[in-house]
């Protein structure tokens, strides 16, 4: 009895946002053929597939593609590449989890950030293809090829860190790339981080705030000490002022105490008339 085929390459977990996008295989536009029902199985790495789960997803969501491939068909890819290009989201994220070969290090040039694990690797080349015919028939598929070649260029230089020419001679020696490597040739954005590198970077933060809290810190003990000096200057002023004023000062200190001493015998008899009655 047939088995009824997995979908694996489009995963959403519940009341999540992320919708995952998975290239685990060669790019092909059919898959494996099926004797049951004579004809081929649908390919979860062909163009057609990315079209519908593409549609599935909303404009407001993260698009997380997943690679690892050796590549494949440069026209399933191609038309992979260009959907992720023209696809509205909130962002697209490509994450290289072993290879990222051939047709396969195209695609994800496609995504707004694209992350390469610690051992994962790119490889770049020239296109090839099977060919028959005489020496005329021959020489028009070189030509071709070419022509296909600077329109695949094309794809790596809109990011790439490198002249073309550099590039062509990278593809001529079918060149692996390490994660820094491709990220120091624009290939690739950033290697994707160990719990090790993250304890470290939040290390490093914690200390560099610290160090801003001690900076302002002294500034405002800088800033306190300016306060007190100005105080202490304005007071002096304020006594010289004083000095200049104490006869006039005095006079009209004396006229207040008398003022106060009458108040508090006026206060006095008050108190005795009340205990009185």
């Amino acid at each position: 009895m047939k088995q009824k085929q997995v979908h694996y390459a489009l995963h959403q977990q519940e009341g999540s946002s992320i919708h995952k996008l998975y290239i685990y295989d060669d790019v092909k536009e059919h898959g494996d053929f099926d004797w049951w029902t004579w004809d081929y199985t649908e390919s979860e790495t062909s163009a057609e597939y990315f079209r519908k789960a593409l549609a599935e997803i909303p404009e407001t969501d993260v698009i997380e593609l997943h690679i690892n491939s050796y590549g494949g068909s440069v026209k399933e890819g191609v038309a992979i590449y260009n959907q992720l290009k023209q696809k509205k989201c909130r962002e697209i994220v490509a994450y290289v989890d072993g290879y990222a070969y051939s047709i396969a290090s195209v695609i994800m040039q496609a995504a707004d950030r694209r992350v390469m694990g610690l051992g994962t690797s790119i490889l770049i080349h020239n296109m090839w293809m099977t060919v028959s015919g005489n020496a005329e028939q021959l020489r028009k598929a070189a030509d071709d090829l070419d022509v296909l070649m600077e329109a695949n260029r094309t794809i790596y230089l809109e990011r790439a860190k490198i002249s073309e020419d550099e590039l062509i001679s990278m593809m001529d020696a079918e060149t692996y790339l390490t994660p820094e490597q491709a990220v120091e040739k624009g290939l690739a954005d950033e290697v994707l981080k160990t719990d090790k590198d993250v304890s470290d970077k939040s290390m490093e933060q914690m200390q560099q705030r610290i160090t801003e809290l001690q900076n302002q810190l002294r500034q405002q003990s800088s800033f306190k000490k300016e306060l007190v000096q100005i105080h202490s200057q304005t007071i002096a002023k304020d006594q010289e002022q004083t000095q200049d004023s104490t006869k006039s000062i005095t006079v009209k200190s004396d006229q207040t105490e008398r003022k106060t001493n009458v108040a508090e015998l006026f206060r006095r008899a008050a108190q005795i008339k009340v205990k009185e009655m």
